[in-house]
């Protein structure tokens, strides 16, 4: 048996609302998570950006670019994960 690993992109964008330590604490959190859970290839931080619209009335987001080799499984767990965590205004996981 074979377990089959892919590469994918995820792209998250952070509220910076809470504050700086608060989104740095969020970084490090979704970066440990893929670490842990696959290869992680790159990790770009954007910084902060202005959003096209606002979203949940806020004008400025940290946005931060991942790329890792991983599981079939893993992304799902990873989507889970980001729905759940407050401060995630947007996200996406593509396989490349």
């Amino acid at each position: 048996m074979s377990i089959t690993v892919n590469e994918y992109e995820a792209v998250l964008v952070f509220s910076v609302a809470a504050g700086e330590e608060a989104t740095q604490a969020l970084v490090e959190k979704f970066k440990s998570l893929i670490g842990a859970n696959g290869t992680l290839t790159a990790f770009d931080e954007w910084g902060k950006r202005r959003l096209a619209y606002l979203i949940n009335d806020e004008a400025e987001g940290f946005y931060v670019i991942a790329r890792f080799h991983s599981g079939t499984e893993f992304p799902a767990e990873l989507e889970r994960v980001v729905k759940i965590t407050d401060g995630v205004l947007r996200s996406l996981v593509v396989k490349k």
